[in-house]
């Protein structure tokens, strides 16, 4: 009788054949398991949206915790394919799995630091700075978890907002409706707050290639293209770029005049598209209305590599229209920023 008062015991997580060993604690998944070791598998959004962490079961048995049929092929499916950060492990597993280019040059780390500066850039977007006690290195793209423990135990993730250097790093923090962190964000005063960081996570970053870079944000997505292209602008990269920037209406848009003086400084051609859904009829906007994917529609060729971030919607509907004009998905890079409740939306 007392067995069932026993702890359930940790299962062992095999990774390409013995290349890589883990041990999964209950409950945990795959993916955090991997992470937590060290092992470096490909992943963005970490809710079972972008199918970044997709990977072959090879052994055992698994808790899938979201029906991956949602971002999986059937063909995927049929050989076994599944998501690592939905998969909770019922036994020893073997697993194999593409192995992430950036995340395995750059160790994840721990380091905590001060909030020294807090903006509202718009009624639901906040710019953190904080000054860190070590340098976290990363790839601009990428993103950390982020904990403020004046606030909530939870960690969060975001994406960095301005390239690696030094200890300072910076974050535009969306408010999510319910969410136990970003509501915070955005009411209090934050100044010389106390965080904690993990990271860095992910493998979005700009690819090496002589084509034109089409960006399509959203929201906070605007945080890694604008770091991406920061970043390809100090390493002298002169691909032509498109960027497209949805929202809803003027008061939603922000870092214009960065996204400008970046545009002036390009070695090559920089067109910045800012697409409204929402803005009053009457109102003088002489710029480009509607969905930010009719007009990303408008001017492709085919030979773009593309970039995108922001809601899971919008990033599906890009998808779309990218390959409806012959960008190869290989071409296709995206980074979902996504929350539980889109997921009960869903």
């Amino acid at each position: 009788m007392f067995s069932f008062f026993c702890a359930k015991p940790a299962n062992k997580l095999t990774v390409n054949g013995g290349r890589h060993i883990a041990t999964c604690e209950p409950e945990e998944t795959l993916l955090s398991a991997a992470l937590r070791c060290d092992i470096a598998i490909s992943h963005s959004c970490r809710v079972g949206s972008c199918a970044s962490c997709k990977c072959k079961l090879i052994k055992g048995e698994v808790k899938e915790l979201t029906d991956s049929a949602y971002v999986l092929s059937q063909e995927e499916l049929e050989q076994g394919y599944i998501l690592a950060c939905q998969s909770v492990p019922k036994s020893d597993v073997e697993i194999d799995v593409i192995l992430g280019e950036v995340t395995a040059q750059l160790a994840v780390k721990e380091c905590s630091g001060v909030i020294t500066a807090q903006q509202k850039l718009t009624h639901d977007i906040t710019h953190l700075t904080i000054s860190l006690n070590e340098s976290m290195n990363y790839t601009s793209g990428q993103y950390a978890e982020l904990r403020i423990p004046a606030l909530s135990s939870a960690f969060r993730a975001y994406s960095f907002a301005a390239p690696s250097g030094g200890n300072q790093v910076e974050f535009f923090i969306r408010e999510v409706s319910g969410g136990e962190l970003s509501p915070l964000v955005h009411s209090r005063n934050l100044l010389i707050t106390p965080v904690e960081m993990h990271g860095p996570f992910g493998d979005f970053y700009l690819r090496e290639s002589d084509a034109p870079i089409v960006c399509v944000a959203g929201g906070s997505g605007l945080a890694p293209i604008k770091a991406l292209l920061q970043q390809a602008l100090k390493e002298g990269v002169t691909r032509d770029v498109v960027f497209y920037f949805g929202a809803r209406t003027q008061q939603d848009l922000y870092c214009t005049d960065t996204i400008l003086a970046l545009a002036k400084q390009w070695q090559g051609r920089f067109t910045y598209i800012p697409v409204l859904s929402q803005e009053p009829d009457d109102s003088p906007w002489s710029g480009q209305r509607g969905l930010v994917t009719d007009a990303l529609s408008q001017g492709l060729t085919g030979a773009e590599h593309a970039y995108l971030c922001g809601p899971p919607n919008m990033i599906d509907a890009a998808i779309e229209v990218l390959k409806t004009h012959c960008v190869q998905s290989a071409n296709i890079h995206f980074d979902k920023f996504i929350s539980k409740a889109d997921l009960v939306a869903a």
